[in-house]
Order: C-alpha cells, then structure tokens, then sequence
C-alpha cells in the first residue's frame, strides 16, 4: 500500500492543530478553511482511525521539501557545483542577491508545512495515551513514526534557521506567544525523537506499508543528525563516536545493499530497490499527488529548440533552471575513463524526434544537419573534441566552450517518462531520500574524521568499486595517502549530484562561503557569511507579540 495515496483524505485532520501563523498564511489556502476545520470532531485523533490518519498527515508535510521546486532551490542553488540556468524566477537563490530576504515565498511555504507536519505530530503522540482498540506494538509504531517526522523536520529547520520555535506539544488554539528557541536544544530534541522512535519502528529494509520510516531509515537520520551537530555550535566530544555504529547498523544489519549498477539506482521503474532506505511517495493520481515530484524539470537543458528536436515526455519539460559548474565538469566528474557516474549521471545523447534538414545552431563544425527520426541529433561529449573530428559526425556536437545558461549537461536522474504528457509539471516518481551509499560516504566522513584513515578507505571503496566501469574496479580504488576530506567532499558529489544534499553539505564542512567565491561565478560577488543561514519568515515575525524583540531575525536580513 502506498502510504500517500489518502492523502486528499489525511491532510485534512491537521488542520485544527498548528500555531497562529500557520492558520493565517496564505498557503495552502484550500486546507484553511473553517468549515473543514470543524468537520473533525476533536476526539478523532483518540481513535485509531485517527491515529493512522493523522501520522500519514504528517508524512505529507515531508512533500514540501524533497521533489519540490523550493527543496531544489534552498540545496542546489547557491553551491559550488551548480550554478543558474537561463530561466525562473529564483536566481537570487543562486546569485545571494538582495532580493533574497525575509519576505521570500519559499521559507514561508516551507516554515508553514513543516510545523504543520509537526504539530500534527504533537497531536499524534500527545494523543496517543488515550487511544483505544489498536494494538500496543502499531500504536507504539505509530507513535514512532510521528517522532520520526518531527524530528526530519526539525533538523532541517535547524540546518537552515538556526534557533526556531521549539513546540514539542500539541497547540491546540491559536497563540502570538511563540520564541526562538536554541540549536543546542533542538538537537537535543531530535536526538530524543529518534533515540526513542527506534525500537518501536519495523526492524527491517522495507516498511510493511512501504514508504513509512524504519529502523533503519531512523538510524540513517540519527546518524546524519550526530555528524552534522559535531560541526556545529552544538557540538560534542562524542558525536562522531556515536555516528559510526549507527551507520555500521544500517549498512550491516537489515539486507540492504548498494546495486551492482550505479546506472540503475535512479533508473524510472526501478524506485523500490535494495538500495532505498527511505523514499517519499508520490503518485500518479492526481487528487492524491499534491504538487508532484517536479525534479524532473529543473536540471534539464534547452534541447527542445535545437534543430531535429522538439520537446516530449520522454526527454522532459526543460525549464534550465541548474546548470553544473566549470568545477562540476572538469573536476568532480574528471575521471571518465574508470569511473561510470559521469556517463550515467548526465544525459548526453540526444535521438532525433522532428526529423528533417535544418541549419546548425551550435556546432559551427558544419553548416547543415538532416535527421530521420531516431538518429543521433545531439552529442555531448563532456570534453573539447576536435573541429575536424565534429565536423566528421553527421549531428550537432555540443562541447563544453560552448555551455551556456541554455546549452549544459544535463542531469537525468529525475527524468520521468510517465508523465500524461510533455507539459505536465507535476511528476509521479517516488523521491529516493536516504540511500545507503550515502550512509557509507558519510561513515567513511566519520571515520576519516574521527582518525581512522584505513577504515575510511575501506568504506568508500565500497561506493567507488561499485561506481567503476567493468573491469575498472582496482583502478577506482584509492590508498591511505588519498584519503582526505577534500577527496569526501568530491565523491559525495560525485554521487549524489542533484539529490538535495549539497548546500546542506557545505555547511555542515563550514565551508559554504569559500567554495561559492571560488567555483560559483554567479553567486561569488554577493554571498557573505551570513548566507550560512536563511532568513526566518517576515510574516513569523510578524504575528509574534513583540515582533523582532521576541522572534528575532537572522542577522543579514
């Protein structure tokens, strides 16, 4: 069963039960309404029914960042291996310009549908003791799940803001009374979640009721909560320690395993693999589908324009919104000859869909190209080949002088094919969120941090074997003397380019400011180190008694 399939249904129950700014934003506008507020009779959250559906409310919050147009936005822009595209409207993400401030619609969108999430799950389990006629172990499991959710959303609330409003009980009427809270004890609050919600969740790679959060998929986050608290103002002598076991348990202990294929891990159909710890379901109904996975639209490039070629559901809706770094290109992915994730990551072959003879655009090797439907049309090599070497290919060569904010590679991992048609933006793909060759790089970060060098090199050898082209596995191998953090914050990238991870990364190493200056053109001139945080909602300040006194702002907005 897919857990989000109900929830056009599920939304509703966490309407009565989240802060004054949430009941007055203007988001989500359709869920705010009296009428619907008060059809849910206040004890339906004592019941099981009510339990089921308030926990699958609040996995629906988690919608709002993975797949999403904001989610995308907040940890791809702005960092050193994607730069903007020629389209959208959210540049100012990319370039930190001051148009990125307080009042910007993704902070409040995503405040709002992540404390809705939470309060939805202080409901949850604040109710939970007066629940009758469901088993101890799936209300226990139950309960779990909500701890889960809140603490996922609290630690990327923490990563993004900083100190926001801690509320680990259900509000139950609207209130102005609301303050800042501090990193420290946000973390401790999300360790607590997780800490507890881990014996009560299903001991196992796959939910009973596949999309629902495991042992494992708690575990994963518990771990990635400790190493990225070690490098903040939170920090402690033994969060790394208390990291690597939890990543050994996932890799070890519950049958996950990294396929034997890089190439098929984000493959279309192939969602539901050994590979997934958690993903975030999306559908192909759309009353049940919220706004969709959008992934798929933002890292393509403009070739629905180019002669031979016209836009169609198989190749995407290019909006050209992220486009790689020079750094991206020639550094990260400069190993093309034993490692495979360059050619299997970015799309670089193009088949002629609108056959015919037409003038080149781009490749000034040759005058004229013919097409019938099905042949190559555009090539992109991912180096500087030869004039006289393109000029011998009968389709256009698109080489790396010749990028632009249109023209780039383009990263295919979220390409979905099954959508009604070639317009459609609101895509039906599940969002892999945590995977286990992620828990291996960041337990080789661990380890390598915590001075155990060969076991580092043990561990991230596991992901670059995997990674290599048949018969290349030695030579994608490194030694003792490779092993550093710099060689970590490549093959992270390397791996997991375009999965929500890297400006989240960057800030965890403490090294944000410097990588944008350096390898970002476009955001270089304007990103001050205050761009470390987000700004908090003006609207939040806004409806706190005492405003900007009680609920300050991050300095810089």
């Amino acid at each position: 069963m897919n857990i989000m399939k109900t929830m056009h249904i599920n939304n509703k129950i966490s309407v009565g039960v989240f802060l004054f700014f949430l009941l007055s934003a203007p988001s989500c506008g359709d869920l705010l309404q009296e009428d619907v507020i008060s059809a849910i009779g206040n004890d339906y959250l004592n019941t099981p029914a009510g339990v089921n559906d308030g926990v699958n409310a609040a996995y629906s919050s988690i919608r709002a960042w993975y797949g999403t147009e904001r989610g995308n936005n907040f940890t791809i822009f702005g960092t050193d291996t994607h730069t903007n595209g020629a389209d959208g409207s959210w540049k100012f993400m990319n370039t930190y310009n001051s148009q990125f401030d307080s009042r910007n619609g993704h902070v409040q969108e995503l405040w709002d549908e992540f404390y809705r999430g939470i309060n939805t799950c202080n409901a949850v389990i604040d109710r939970s003791v007066n629940v009758t006629g469901m088993p101890e172990a799936t209300l226990k499991q139950r309960v779990a799940e909500a701890k889960f959710i809140r603490a996922h959303n609290y630690f990327i609330l923490t990563q993004l803001f900083g100190g926001v409003d801690l509320r680990l009980k259900e509000t139950v009427a609207p209130t102005k009374e609301v303050t800042r809270s501090t990193v420290q004890a946000q973390y401790a609050a999300i360790i607590k979640d997780l800490t507890e919600a881990i014996p009560d969740l299903e001991a196992k790679a796959k939910a009973t009721l596949y999309g629902k959060a495991t042992r494992p998929a708690a575990e994963h986050l518990l771990g990635k909560v400790y190493l990225t608290k070690s490098t903040s103002e939170a920090k402690a002598n033994d969060d790394l320690a208390k990291a690597i076991p939890l990543f050994q348990n996932v890799i070890n202990n519950y049958g996950l395993k990294l396929l034997p294929d890089f190439g098929l891990v984000h493959q279309q159909g192939n969602e539901i693999n050994d590979e997934v710890i958690w993903s975030v379901q999306y559908t192909r109904d759309p009353l049940t589908n919220g706004g969709g996975n959008n992934a798929h639209v933002f890292f393509l490039m403009e070739y629905d324009v180019q002669p031979g070629m016209q836009r169609d559901v198989a190749n995407g809706r290019p909006f050209k919104r992220f486009m790689p770094t020079k750094y991206t290109i020639d550094v990260i992915f400069k190993d093309r000859v034993n490692d495979s994730r360059y050619k299997k990551t970015f799309k670089d072959v193009y088949f002629s869909n609108k056959p015919g003879t037409y003038n080149t655009s781009f490749d000034n090797s040759k005058s004229k190209v013919t097409y019938a439907a099905g042949d190559t049309c555009i090539f992109l090599p991912g180096y500087e080949m030869p004039m006289a070497e393109r000029a011998a290919k009968k389709y256009q060569v698109l080489v790396p002088s010749r990028y632009d904010e249109r023209l780039f590679p383009s990263v295919a991992k979220h390409i979905d094919g099954g959508r009604i048609d070639r317009t459609q933006f609101q895509g039906g793909r599940d969002y892999i969120a945590f995977r286990l060759a992620d828990t291996y790089l960041m337990l080789a970060e661990a380890q390598l941090l915590t001075g155990n060098k060969d076991g580092a090199v043990a561990t991230i050898n596991v992901v670059r074997r995997r990674a290599a082209f048949p018969g290349k596995q030695a030579a994608m191998e490194i030694t003792s003397d490779q092993m550093n953090l710099e060689l970590i914050i490549e093959e992270r990238e390397r791996e997991l380019i375009g999965e929500q991870m890297r400006w989240l990364d960057l800030k965890r190493w403490g090294i944000l400011v410097e990588r944008v200056q350096k390898y970002n053109p476009q955001g270089a001139p304007n990103i001050k180190p205050f761009h470390v945080l987000r700004p908090i909602p003006q609207v939040q300040i806004d409806r706190v008694t005492g405003n900007a006194s009680a609920f300050a702002q991050n300095p810089g907005y």
